[in-house]
């Protein structure tokens, strides 16, 4: 005797070998023997063989019409397999009768619901239609895929894709038929998901990828500034005192968001005052303006090479930026300078200023640096006040007891990008330039915390200690600087903070009261959220100065390099800011050259592959 049971939801067969009323011992045709339950056990039957009966049953079954069982069963009524095998063949149905309609029941489940063991349910018309429908589409969908499949294996991008490639790329919808068919030409191609599309045209410009995704996450709703662009902008500029000094900025050649500016005016008996000007939108950006609301979304100026996209729009920056021969409002700070650099008095004002100059690095460099300093040379426009300024700076320098400082040493690098050609230019960290134009900011930044801290008004402070750097609302020592606190105060159009601080010493300076308390959650969220955001930026803007290294080393053709190892096998490119492990570095001290063969440059995942080739003689 044999048996037609159900196990784990497939049908089998086998043969008796011992019957044990609730349980059964059964030999399967393959000789695997095994113990089942009698109540799974479907129907018994001595012929046809145990090897031919599932072969039957399932050539029979293959022959039904599961739509015409369907409309041959009963409706809405629970009914027997055996009843409808029955009503099907016109007589008591045999063993591989039975066996292969209840094959046919079991294998479809969008025209039959099962209700227990034998028993079934016709499905509802309504709901057989939808999931004969839902059927279709799967099968259109798959034959879709495949297609889809095919053109991408073949680096040919589907039509249907072009509409969505934004979507596709920046925010992938891993149920779409698209997402499946670029993950299954990934598997067959061993090719990343996006190296698929890019071979594919789908990314034409790598730039444009890294940019768009940026602008994806950060600025879902563009950079524009819609209906502010429009606004008939004024301010309470308009009464302000003019100074009676002449101001010049130092900045590079692309700065439009000009925040400082300086003024030097000799006084009596050797001594002389410095001007340090400050830009001041807070003047018109109040605490509850649309502008300000704006500012507070993004919280700063994004910068990388070739593009920046600012906090302001362009209007307002252009009515603050201290641009050259005009009269700027700025909030100023004066330092009356005895003969030798130390400060014996300060003033705060609100003031309009005369900027007479942008001076820029490029030009001011070749004629203000360390040798025409060495030699005194005063030949060139505003001479005396930059080196009355550097004097100043060094002396500043030496109070926070950072003139030994190695960070002097490094290099910075800056890069100009025109008609898609990228130059990466360096410059020492410590130059005159940067340090004069540093140690101000410093100042300014530092005793206006003070300023606010000893007048009891909330602002802002940067703060570093054990060497984390955060911002609070508490006045606090920045070890790094080595000064008591540190208030962003000096770039009001280009960070947030800045505007926020700059606006509570406004308040200050008029004897008005502050627009921010250190409890209200106008100060208190925007501190929070700057963090992060300026960390998203910077991450970002390194990020594009680290792809456009990669371009430059595709630009020059620069097959082989020489680095400096920093530990391990981290090393520091020569000429641009590019660090890197190199998997194949021996063993090396710190601070060896090494020359590095460039093996590949991927643009889009902004690495490359690099071999070590030998250490450079000393």
């Amino acid at each position: 005797m044999n048996v037609f049971y159900e196990e784990s939801g497939a049908f089998k067969v086998g043969a008796i070998l011992a019957d044990n009323t609730t349980s059964l011992q059964i030999e399967a045709s393959h000789g695997k023997r095994s113990k089942i339950k009698a109540s799974s056990v479907l129907l018994r039957f001595d012929t046809p063989p145990l090897l031919e009966f599932m072969e039957q049953v399932q050539q029979m079954a293959s022959e039904f019409d599961p739509d015409f069982l369907w409309e041959c069963c009963p409706s809405g009524v629970e009914f027997s397999s055996n009843t409808l095998a029955a009503d099907y063949f016109g007589h008591s149905p045999k063993s591989v009768e039975a066996a292969a309609v209840l094959t046919l029941l079991h294998s479809s489940p969008m025209h039959f619901y099962k209700k227990g063991k034998g028993s079934y349910k016709a499905a509802p018309p309504e709901a057989l239609k939808a999931a004969l429908a839902s059927q279709k589409r799967k099968r259109l969908q798959a034959e879709l895929q495949a297609r889809y499949v095919e053109h991408l294996c073949a680096f040919k991008l589907p039509e249907e894709f072009k509409p969505l490639l934004s979507d596709l790329l920046y925010n992938p919808d891993k149920g779409s038929v698209e997402w499946k068919a670029v993950d299954a030409a990934c598997a067959r191609t061993k090719l990343s998901f996006l190296k698929v599309l890019e071979n594919c045209g789908a990314i034409p410009s790598s730039h444009d990828f890294h940019f768009n995704q940026f602008l994806h996450e950060n600025f879902p709703g563009g950079t524009g500034f819609d209906d502010l662009d429009s606004i008939i902008y004024t301010d309470d500029a308009h009464d302000l005192p003019i100074a009676d000094v002449s101001a010049f900025s130092i900045d590079d050649a692309s700065t439009t968001e000009i925040d400082d500016a300086f003024s030097v005016t000799p006084l009596k008996f050797g001594s002389f005052r410095i001007g340090i000007h400050i830009a001041a939108p807070a003047l018109g950006i109040t605490a509850d303006s649309a502008l300000n609301q704006v500012a507070t979304e993004r919280l700063s100026t994004v910068y990388l090479p070739g593009k920046k996209i600012t906090m302001l729009p362009e209007f307002v920056v252009n009515h603050y930026t201290l641009k050259e021969e005009r009269l700027c409002p700025a909030l100023s700070l004066y330092l009356d300078i005895a003969d030798d650099f130390t400060v014996i008095a300060s003033e705060s004002r609100i003031e309009k200023i005369n900027i007479v100059a942008n001076l820029r690095h490029d030009a001011l460099e070749k004629d203000f640096n360390e040798i025409t300093l060495r030699e005194n040379k005063l030949d060139y426009p505003f001479a005396k006040e930059l080196q009355t300024l550097w004097n100043f700076a060094c002396k500043l320098e030496e109070v926070r007891g950072k003139a030994n400082d190695t960070n002097n040493d490094r290099v910075d690098y800056s890069f100009d990008i025109q008609d898609d050609r990228i130059t990466i230019s360096e410059r020492r960290r410590g130059s005159p330039i940067d340090k004069l134009v540093s140690e101000l900011m410093i100042y300014v930044n530092t005793e206006w915390g003070k300023q606010l801290a000893d007048a009891n008004i909330a602002g802002i402070y940067r703060s570093q200690g054990n060497g984390k750097v955060k911002m609070s609302t508490s006045p606090s020592p920045h070890q790094g600087l080595g000064v008591s606190q540190y208030a962003w105060s000096s770039s009001p159009m280009r960070r947030y903070v800045d505007l926020l601080n700059q606006r509570q010493l406004i308040a200050m300076l008029r004897n008005e009261t502050p627009p921010h308390t250190k409890e209200s959650d106008n100060l208190l969220i925007p501190m929070r959220d700057f963090d992060v955001a300026y960390s998203t930026y910077n991450d970002f803007q390194r990020s594009m100065e680290r792809y456009w290294c990669l371009r430059w080393l595709l630009q020059e053709n620069v097959s082989i390099i020489d680095a400096q190892v920093i530990k391990e096998n981290l090393v520091r490119f020569e000429r641009i800011p590019y660090i890197m492990r190199v998997l194949s570095l021996p063993e090396t001290p710190p601070g060896t050259y090494v020359e590095l063969e460039i093996t590949q440059i991927d643009l889009l995942e902004r690495n490359l592959n690099a071999r070590f080739l030998h250490k450079q003689e000393s």
